[in-house]
Protein backbone atom coordinates (compact mmCIF):
# COMPACT_ATOMS: atom_id res chain seq x y z
CA UNK A 1 0.00 0.00 0.00
CA UNK A 2 2.67 2.79 0.93
CA UNK A 3 4.26 1.99 -2.83
CA UNK A 4 0.77 3.28 -4.09
CA UNK A 5 0.67 6.17 -1.76
CA UNK A 6 4.51 7.31 -2.57
CA UNK A 7 3.26 7.16 -6.06
CA UNK A 8 0.44 9.03 -5.46
CA UNK A 9 2.80 11.69 -3.46
CA UNK A 10 4.99 11.70 -6.33
CA UNK A 11 2.05 12.75 -9.03
CA UNK A 12 1.93 15.89 -6.89
CA UNK A 13 4.97 17.17 -7.78
CA UNK A 14 4.99 20.59 -9.56
CA UNK A 15 6.11 20.70 -12.94
CA UNK A 16 9.33 22.67 -12.47
CA UNK A 17 12.28 22.62 -10.00
CA UNK A 18 11.08 19.46 -7.88
CA UNK A 19 11.93 15.74 -8.49
CA UNK A 20 10.41 13.26 -6.63
CA UNK A 21 12.17 9.82 -6.64
CA UNK A 22 10.78 6.47 -4.88
CA UNK A 23 13.61 5.18 -2.84
CA UNK A 24 13.13 1.07 -2.82
CA UNK A 25 14.15 -0.58 0.15
CA UNK A 26 13.76 -4.16 -0.40
CA UNK A 27 17.04 -5.76 -0.50
CA UNK A 28 18.63 -4.64 2.56
CA UNK A 29 20.53 -6.59 4.28
CA UNK A 30 19.82 -6.33 7.84
CA UNK A 31 21.98 -3.76 9.18
CA UNK A 32 25.51 -4.80 11.01
CA UNK A 33 28.48 -2.25 11.94
CA UNK A 34 31.19 -4.46 10.47
CA UNK A 35 30.24 -3.70 7.21
CA UNK A 36 31.65 -0.58 7.75
CA UNK A 37 34.27 -1.71 10.06
CA UNK A 38 35.47 -4.47 7.58
CA UNK A 39 34.64 -2.19 4.85
CA UNK A 40 32.96 -5.14 3.17
CA UNK A 41 29.41 -2.95 2.49
CA UNK A 42 27.24 -5.31 0.38
CA UNK A 43 26.06 -3.61 -2.98
CA UNK A 44 22.73 -2.91 -1.62
CA UNK A 45 23.74 -0.69 1.34
CA UNK A 46 26.26 1.04 -1.10
CA UNK A 47 23.06 1.81 -3.55
CA UNK A 48 20.75 3.01 -0.88
CA UNK A 49 23.23 5.56 0.96
CA UNK A 50 23.88 7.00 -2.61
CA UNK A 51 20.21 6.77 -3.61
CA UNK A 52 19.82 8.90 -0.19
CA UNK A 53 22.61 11.17 -1.05
CA UNK A 54 21.37 12.38 -4.16
CA UNK A 55 18.01 13.93 -2.36
CA UNK A 56 17.68 17.22 -0.57
CA UNK A 57 14.62 16.23 1.54
CA UNK A 58 12.56 13.21 2.21
CA UNK A 59 8.85 12.29 2.62
CA UNK A 60 8.90 9.05 4.57
CA UNK A 61 5.59 6.94 3.48
CA UNK A 62 4.92 3.99 6.08
CA UNK A 63 2.62 1.61 7.08
CA UNK A 64 2.20 1.32 10.82
CA UNK A 65 3.16 -2.20 12.17
CA UNK A 66 2.69 -3.16 15.99
CA UNK A 67 2.24 0.87 16.87
CA UNK A 68 5.63 1.50 15.32
CA UNK A 69 7.46 1.62 11.72
CA UNK A 70 7.85 -1.79 9.85
CA UNK A 71 11.87 -2.94 10.35
CA UNK A 72 12.46 -2.71 6.90
CA UNK A 73 12.24 1.39 7.59
CA UNK A 74 14.14 0.92 10.88
CA UNK A 75 16.97 -0.87 9.22
CA UNK A 76 17.16 1.81 6.22
CA UNK A 77 17.42 4.34 9.23
CA UNK A 78 20.21 2.62 10.86
CA UNK A 79 22.07 1.88 7.70
CA UNK A 80 21.76 5.72 6.50
CA UNK A 81 23.16 6.80 10.01
CA UNK A 82 26.38 5.26 9.93
CA UNK A 83 29.18 4.83 10.03
CA UNK A 84 29.14 7.36 12.71
CA UNK A 85 29.72 10.70 11.54
CA UNK A 86 28.38 10.43 7.58
CA UNK A 87 24.66 10.01 7.91
CA UNK A 88 22.76 10.34 4.56
CA UNK A 89 20.18 12.23 6.70
CA UNK A 90 21.54 15.07 8.47
CA UNK A 91 19.65 18.13 8.08
CA UNK A 92 17.42 16.77 5.29
CA UNK A 93 13.84 18.18 5.75
CA UNK A 94 11.35 15.23 6.41
CA UNK A 95 7.97 15.01 6.23
CA UNK A 96 6.12 11.32 7.74
CA UNK A 97 2.54 10.32 5.89
CA UNK A 98 1.74 7.21 7.60
CA UNK A 99 -1.03 4.84 6.58
CA UNK A 100 -3.19 1.88 8.07
CA UNK A 101 -6.29 -0.20 6.91
CA UNK A 102 -8.18 0.87 10.32
CA UNK A 103 -9.08 3.73 11.79
CA UNK A 104 -5.98 4.68 13.83
CA UNK A 105 -4.07 5.60 10.35
CA UNK A 106 -0.47 4.79 11.59
CA UNK A 107 -0.38 7.61 14.56
CA UNK A 108 2.03 5.12 16.73
CA UNK A 109 4.51 4.91 13.35
CA UNK A 110 4.49 8.44 12.41
CA UNK A 111 5.57 9.15 16.52
CA UNK A 112 7.82 6.78 16.51
CA UNK A 113 9.44 7.80 13.32
CA UNK A 114 9.74 11.19 14.68
CA UNK A 115 11.40 10.45 17.37
CA UNK A 116 14.71 8.88 15.25
CA UNK A 117 14.35 11.85 12.73
CA UNK A 118 15.12 14.56 16.10
CA UNK A 119 18.03 12.06 16.78
CA UNK A 120 19.44 12.51 13.32
CA UNK A 121 18.93 15.91 12.84
CA UNK A 122 16.30 16.00 10.13
CA UNK A 123 13.94 19.12 11.18
CA UNK A 124 10.81 17.44 10.03
CA UNK A 125 7.10 19.14 8.89
CA UNK A 126 4.90 20.28 12.13
CA UNK A 127 1.48 20.81 9.96
CA UNK A 128 -0.46 18.77 8.71
CA UNK A 129 0.38 15.86 10.30
CA UNK A 130 -0.73 13.28 7.39
CA UNK A 131 -2.41 9.94 8.89
CA UNK A 132 -4.02 7.72 6.28
CA UNK A 133 -7.02 6.04 7.96
CA UNK A 134 -8.85 3.30 5.80
CA UNK A 135 -5.69 3.11 3.03
CA UNK A 136 -6.64 -0.11 1.49
CA UNK A 137 -9.81 1.11 0.43
CA UNK A 138 -8.51 4.01 -1.06
CA UNK A 139 -7.18 2.81 -4.54
CA UNK A 140 -8.79 1.37 -7.56
CA UNK A 141 -7.55 -1.76 -9.11
CA UNK A 142 -5.38 0.27 -11.24
CA UNK A 143 -3.90 1.45 -8.37
CA UNK A 144 -4.73 5.03 -8.74
CA UNK A 145 -5.93 6.96 -5.92
CA UNK A 146 -9.70 7.33 -6.00
CA UNK A 147 -10.67 11.25 -5.99
CA UNK A 148 -12.12 12.38 -2.65
CA UNK A 149 -11.06 14.25 0.34
CA UNK A 150 -8.61 11.57 1.10
CA UNK A 151 -6.43 12.36 -2.00
CA UNK A 152 -7.49 16.29 -1.88
CA UNK A 153 -5.92 16.36 1.57
CA UNK A 154 -2.70 14.09 0.22
CA UNK A 155 -2.44 17.15 -2.50
CA UNK A 156 -2.62 19.39 -0.05
CA UNK A 157 -0.06 18.02 2.67
CA UNK A 158 2.47 17.94 -0.93
CA UNK A 159 2.08 21.33 -1.34
CA UNK A 160 2.45 21.56 2.27
CA UNK A 161 5.65 20.19 2.46
CA UNK A 162 7.22 21.94 -0.88
CA UNK A 163 6.61 25.32 1.17
CA UNK A 164 8.16 24.23 4.20
CA UNK A 165 10.75 22.59 2.48
CA UNK A 166 11.72 26.00 0.62
CA UNK A 167 11.55 27.30 3.82
CA UNK A 168 13.77 25.14 6.06
CA UNK A 169 16.53 24.08 2.93
CA UNK A 170 17.01 27.65 2.85
CA UNK A 171 18.12 28.04 6.33
CA UNK A 172 20.39 24.58 6.37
Amino acid sequence: MFKKIAKTIKSFVPQEGYEFKIIDLEGLPVYNQDFDTDKNIPWAIERFRADMQSVNGVIFVTPEYNRSVPSVLKNAIDIGSTPFGKSIWNGKPAAIFSHSPGNISGFGANHHLRQSLVFLNMPTMQQPEVYITNSDALFSVNGVMIEGSTKDFVRSAVNSYIKWFEKSYSTI
